[in-house]
């Protein structure tokens, strides 16, 4: 048993329960007959089946039941057999096909088709239990007015209530219409009473009382008391028709699995809680294996019933167990009292918790809101009314990929620009006092990078070019992966722009975006410095400096600080378990470069180091290179045939600048910085401690060197350097 009960609410299951079973006496003996069988199996299918389910399910409130699609589709094939309506042809069929239906579900539940739910969207399931809901009213409208119920979509149904205007009985319409139109208003202004239940055994009286059935309204047929018995089918007529069940079977099961799933998943959705959509499957099929024990046609999940729970307050399945005691009090006491119960009485009772359940307040906010969304449930809606539950799931489903492919292939984006006195980068259409920075085309695009849209992405960029962009930055931190197409668009798109004279910038993204790259070829882009961490690390690599200068106005007022996330290692972001490698590399080309730069120069080095295939290195990592550059300096001054002295002295003097900038930026720099720096120096002290000692005795005379000129920086920078040391 997977019971979940709430104790202050069990009143309000029982009383639901009991309106349930109640309700279920009519609608169930109309539906055994529709699928060929005595009116009785309708009242067994609404006992031991929903007591099985109701212990099974993960549904606190969903009610399983005799219901109209799968009685249909049974009474459908009889009648293509030839076989009548009542007949023990009939009867020893129908619990065959119940039993093969059984199957297909223990299959599905093997198979774990629940997940086919999480494939659907709201508007799909909102058109979806709205269509549904529309189509059991049409069946069932025509039995107000003392006609009988229709089967079969919209062009039949609305087709089969004309037929039956030739029965129209007035005292019926009013019993039927008033039932409606009373429940409705009692539920808007006093939705906690049982307005139903009154309605029932006001019902009852008349009938007793007034014999309203003379004036020709319909009443429950007779009903003998009686237990089910249960048996095996007989799987003897198995063999005789064995193509036609297998299909017809799995045809059932397959609504029964998409009807009742998106119906109990609506719900669950509504009230906030969770539904364990294979456990759901399971308890069908354990349902309607009781059923083909006991004789009754599939059984499926009842959105009139259960909007007729909700109505009440239903919280958990003591509904189900109580609508199946109640049942079984009716079979052993209460046939007797059924034919006082008018049908069109009865009628309204469902038609009205049908009512309820159309999604009409999803729909008006859809078509306010959301056009596609609202084409999407229209679409869906139409497709259960004109070609029944089945098809009904299959639009549906492909519904709702090509929902998911319309957001893939056109997500949201926009470009971006500054808002001056403001960090970060805005939307250019949101915000009315966003500027676009000079000469750059800020562009960012949120979904992922594929075959389908990279054609969008490539177009929204060209146009947006003009004769005087110098760079184009891409804010991907919305784009979560990219495939083969849109990784050699994006190499040839750096290509061409880098012959036009414009820097390409990959920036904001994971990491992991750059091992797809480089597992896909684009590699180059990484190497090349066309992929940065952010986009104030692009354009400071582009030599756009703060304050930025923007279009149409003076040099922003931004503060000229650098950037907090300047301090973030770049080097590892992008290239992950290669960083160590890619950072030697740069070391070296930055060597190269030193042999071309005259170290008289002012900023020598770092000249040097914006020469390299990376572009401008961001703070943090520039640190970590002038280490590296700190061990290799004899190597260093051998090829150059500058002073080791010197070459010490030009790095030193380009230390203290980026680690003054750092240590400006907030304390949290620094601590990092010291941590980084500690480790870097335990790995250079293992493998070349010469080196090492000779890097800290130059450390210790470039502080001394600078108590005199700047004691503030030295002291910060002697905190620094002795960080290590301590440590260790």
């Amino acid at each position: 048993m997977f019971l979940k009960i709430e104790k202050e609410n069990i009143g309000n299951d029982i009383i639901a329960g009991i309106i349930v079973a109640l309700v279920s006496i009519p609608i169930s003996m109309g539906y055994s007959q529709i699928a060929g069988l005595p009116v009785i199996y309708g009242l067994y299918g609404s006992l031991f089946p929903v007591l099985i389910n109701g212990l099974l399910t993960s549904s606190p409130q969903f009610v399983f039941g005799v219901d109209a699609t799968p009685a249909a589709l049974v009474g459908g094939m009889l009648a293509t057999m030839g076989i009548a309506t009542g007949t023990p042809e009939a009867m020893k069929l129908v619990p065959v096909i119940t039993l093969v239906v059984a199957a297909w579900l223990f299959i599905f539940y093997i198979l774990k088709a629940g997940r086919l739910v999480n494939y659907i969207s709201t508007p799909v399931m909102g058109g979806f239990i709205s269509g549904i809901g529309v189509t059991i009213i049409l069946m069932q409208v025509s039995k107000l007015f003392g006609g009988n119920a229709g089967t079969g979509e919209l062009i039949e149904l609305v087709s089969h209530i004309w037929g039956q205007l030739g029965a129209f009985n007035a005292f019926s319409a009013v019993l039927g219409f008033g039932t409606v139109a009373v429940i409705l208003v009692a539920k808007k202004y006093i939705p906690k009473f049982p307005m139903s239940v009154v309605l029932m055994v006001l019902s009852a009286v008349a009938t007793a009382v007034f014999h309203i059935d003379q004036y020709g309204v319909k009443l429950l047929p007779h009903v003998d008391r009686a237990m089910p018995k249960f048996a095996v089918p007989e799987m003897s007529l198995l063999a005789d028709n064995l193509q036609e069940i297998i299909v017809l079977g799995l045809t059932i099961a397959l609504v029964i699995v998409a009807q009742t799933l998106l119906a109990t998943n609506n719900y669950a959705l509504k009230y906030d809680y969770k539904i364990k959509n294979n456990r759901e499957i399971l308890a069908y099929a354990a349902g309607n294996l009781v059923a083909a024990a006991t004789g009754c046609c599939p059984i499926n999940g009842s959105v009139s019933r259960t909007g007729i729970a909700d109505q009440y307050g239903c919280k958990s399945q003591i509904m189900s167990i109580t609508s199946a005691v109640t049942m079984l009090l009716v079979l052993l006491v209460g046939t007797p009292f059924l034919e006082y119960l008018p049908v069109p009485v009865l009628t309204g009772i469902v038609i009205a918790a049908l009512i309820g359940i159309l999604e009409i307040k999803l729909a008006k906010k859809l078509a306010k809101t959301n056009r596609t969304e609202f084409l999407i449930f229209m679409v869906d809606f139409f497709g259960v009314l004109l070609f029944g539950t089945l098809y009904g799931v299959i639009i549906g489903i492909i519904l709702s990929f090509i929902a998911v492919i319309i957001r893939a292939v056109v997500p949201p984006k926009s470009f971006l620009g500054v808002i001056p006195g403001h960090e970060g980068f805005y939307n250019l259409k949101r915000n009315r006092n966003a500027r676009p920075i000079q000469n750059t085309v800020m562009y960012r695009f949120s979904g992922s990078l594929f075959f389908a849209n990279i054609n969008t992405f490539q177009e929204d960029i060209e146009n947006a070019l003009t004769p005087e962009t110098k760079q184009v930055i891409i804010d991907a931190s919305g784009i979560g992966s990219v495939d083969v197409t849109a990784a050699d668009r994006l190499v040839i798109m750096n290509r061409s722009l880098h012959n036009k004279g414009i820097r390409f910038y990959l920036t904001e993204h994971v990491g992991t975006l750059n091992d797809q790259l480089r597992a896909l070829g684009a590699g180059s882009l990484i190497e090349e410095g066309a992929v940065r961490r952010t986009i104030s690390l692009a354009l400071r690599d582009a030599k756009v400096e703060r304050p930025y200068p923007l279009v149409g106005m003076e040099p922003s007022l931004l503060n000229e600080n650098v950037e907090d996330n300047e301090r973030l290692a770049e080097f590892e972001w992008a290239f992950g378990e290669d960083a160590d490698e890619m950072m030697d590399k740069l070391t070296f080309e930055i060597a190269e470069n030193i042999a071309h730069t005259d170290m008289k120069q002012e900023g020598a080095i770092q000249k040097a180091e914006n020469q390299v295939s990376w572009g401008r290195i961001g703070l943090f990592d520039e640190d970590e290179i002038l280490d590296r550059l700190e061990l290799h300096i004899q190597d260093i001054a051998k090829k150059t045939g500058y002073n080791a002295k010197e070459l010490e002295d030009k790095i030193e003097q380009r230390r203290a600048i980026v680690e003054y900038k750092l240590m400006k930026l907030n304390p949290e720099a620094l601590d990092i910085l010291k941590e980084h720096r500690h480790q870097m120096s335990e790995h250079f002290k293992k493998t070349n401690p010469k080196a090492y000692q000779h890097m800290l005795d130059r450390r210790e005379e470039h502080i001394k060197h600078l108590e005199q000129s700047n004691p503030e920086l030295a002291a910060h920078l002697k905190e620094l350097y002795h960080h290590d040391t301590k440590k260790s």
